[in-house]
């Protein structure tokens, strides 16, 4: 079995895959291709997981994409994969055109794509995102099985036009959530985030964790949190857009009070530290980010996009509200943070028990492993 996927940058979608080519091999064969992640973004590793290079980028690259289609193809072959599993954007298309060119419809190994999400709105221009809903219609009539990481995200391909319905399979993000979960309940803080940032224990602190990019909208946190006096924020990430962040900050009279923190080696200590973990996203599949917070115990705000419902419910175990809206995120923080206290730590330990329960690694696995069997028969691929 071949695994493809874009690039290994910090996030669900590359904790997923290395979790599930841990778990799958040896019963499974299972090989790793991805491409290199820009600097910015981090890299996620495991020592038990080898990957193969390809040249796999994300923007469109005539050249590159080319190169790295013929690479995927060389490797289904050389390994004589019978499985073919791709995840994100790029290794999506470029992996499954290279099975589908390899043999005849009955000899070609079998494919397997996974939505961690998807690109087909809020990514692109009107005229990228026509081409690529195109190229995703055209590739789900020719895919074995299509996954979505929630019923949401399902839910909006199908309404695009993506895939039938009895080609789709819910598989939840699975995650190993035990180092989150030791943080305990009540979290007990660690302050070893609030040093490095220079923020007393008594500081009110929200954190947001993931890329500095576009989708994720830290314009519209930053405004909100500038609406809430005396609130820090700590950006726990890195990307593209953190120099014009910070000269947002600054201009939003936020200089001493937003903290780019970057990528995090120890997340888990730094989660214990924050009074409430904040999504800003305009789109999302799964947010590993708010699974991580709600095993550790923590409040959480999010805005209501994408496959986030699968993790928050409102008033349960978090709080939601429109995208795009600092007023509504800043009265959700408030509340939270200030005035209902109480509330937010009986959600966040509401939030642990049904995190735990549902994104664990073996309920992925056993999920996976059945859609391969469905595939293959019982003998590994």
């Amino acid at each position: 079995m071949l695994i493809a996927v874009t690039r290994l940058n910090i996030g669900g979608p590359a904790g997923q895959v290395l979790a599930l080519a841990k778990g799958a091999s040896p019963r499974w064969r299972a090989l790793v291709a991805a491409g290199k992640p820009a600097p910015e973004e981090g890299e996620l590793k495991d020592p038990a997981v080898p990957v193969l290079s390809v040249p796999l980028v994300r923007p469109v690259a005539p050249r590159s994409d080319l190169s790295a289609f013929l690479a995927l193809r060389r490797l289904i072959k050389r390994s004589r994969a019978r499985l073919v599993h791709t995840h994100m954007a790029k290794a999506g298309a470029l992996g499954r055109l290279a099975g589908m060119s390899v043999g005849t419809a009955e000899e070609r190994p079998r494919l397997v794509h996974t939505f961690h999400g998807h690109v087909l709105q809020g990514y692109f221009g009107a005229t990228q995102q026509r081409a690529f809903l195109e190229l995703e219609r055209a590739l789900a009539k020719r895919t074995d099985v299509l996954v979505a990481v929630s019923p949401e995200v399902r839910d909006e391909l199908l309404g695009l036009g993506v895939g039938r319905p009895g080609q789709y399979a819910v598989v939840p993000l699975g995650l190993d959530l035990s180092r989150f979960a030791a943080v305990g309940t009540p979290a007990v803080p660690t302050g070893k985030l609030r040093a490095a940032l220079g923020v007393g224990p008594g500081v009110p602190l929200a954190g947001a964790v993931g890329r500095l990019v576009p989708i994720k909208d830290h314009a519209t946190l930053l405004r909100a949190v500038a609406a809430v006096p005396g609130l820090h924020v700590a950006l726990l990430g890195d990307g593209e857009l953190r120099a014009s962040l910070q000269q947002l900050a600054a201009s939003l009279g936020l200089a001493e009070r937003a903290h780019f923190a970057g990528w995090w080696q120890d997340m888990p200590s730094a989660l214990a530290d924050l009074d409430v973990v904040v999504l800003s996203s305009r789109n999302e599949g799964t947010p590993a980010a708010l699974i991580e917070a709600l095993a550790a115990s923590r409040p959480v705000v999010s805005t209501d996009v994408g496959g986030v419902r699968h993790v928050v419910e409102a008033g349960a175990t978090g709080w939601l509200c429109p995208s795009g809206d600092p007023s509504a995120l800043a009265a959700a923080i408030e509340q939270a943070v200030f005035s209902q206290r109480g509330k937010a730590a009986q959600m966040a330990n509401e939030g642990r028990r049904r995190a735990l329960a549902r994104f664990s690694t073996e309920q992925m696995l056993a999920a996976y492993f059945s859609i391969y069997e469905q595939l293959l028969g019982r003998r590994a691929g």
